[in-house]
């Protein structure tokens, strides 16, 4: 008996779990095109990885609700409502699903390669790159990760000619502070920096 009452104690609301499958989804196609990414334990998760996890969290939800009738309808939401939210979900599906496959394609076309640079900076900020080569030009961001062990966006970006990847031959420079960090990334005579090359790297402290 007292079972029974902890495993119904601890059953969520069918408006509570609608509402978080609903938020997953809308943060899974946030993140499949934006241009953040995800440090845990010293590996790299790049926005597109994060999209997918959240969609496949998203889409497991949706099926235990469904399996136990917890369903928008089964709530007591009238038939309109529930086929707006229907379209609402599998919008927000499509465009998940089609801007982490876009960036799961990107990073596979372009060959990239995420560095976590040593050493960190104070506050445990961290440098991280994403170092891409196609055809004849190099490119790279640089993300500056806190704490929280993610960035929403990058702090600088270059290019370098002949497709040349700075971080893999380690022609690049990384200097902290006490107000950040500064990035300095070099090409040799043959293969110049194009673009960019000094970046500052701020976590917001």
């Amino acid at each position: 008996m007292t079972e029974n009452r902890t495993q119904r104690s601890l059953r969520l609301p069918p408006a509570v779990s609608t509402a978080a499958g609903v938020g997953t989804l809308i943060i899974a196609a946030v993140a499949s095109w934006s241009s953040l990414l995800l440090v845990v334990r010293g590996q790299v998760i790049p926005g597109w990885g994060v999209s997918a996890v959240l969609l496949v969290l998203s889409l497991v939800l949706r099926w235990v609700l469904i399996r136990k009738g917890r369903t928008a309808g089964a709530s007591g939401l009238s038939q309109k409502r529930a086929t707006w939210a229907h379209l609402g979900n599998t919008l927000l599906i499509t465009t998940a699903v089609f801007g982490t496959a876009c960036g799961a394609i990107d990073d596979l076309i372009s060959s990239a390669k995420y560095h976590v640079l040593r050493p960190e900076g104070p506050g445990g900020c961290t440098a991280v790159v994403r170092e891409t080569s196609f055809l004849v030009i190099g490119t790279g961001e640089v993300y500056a990760v806190g704490r929280t062990g993610l960035a929403l966006g990058e702090s600088g970006s270059w290019a370098v000619d002949d497709g040349y990847r700075p971080f893999d031959a380690g022609t690049y420079e990384l200097e902290w502070g006490r107000d950040g960090g500064l990035l300095q990334i070099s090409g040799t005579s043959t293969d110049p920096v194009l673009r960019g090359g000094l970046t500052d790297i701020d976590c917001g402290w």
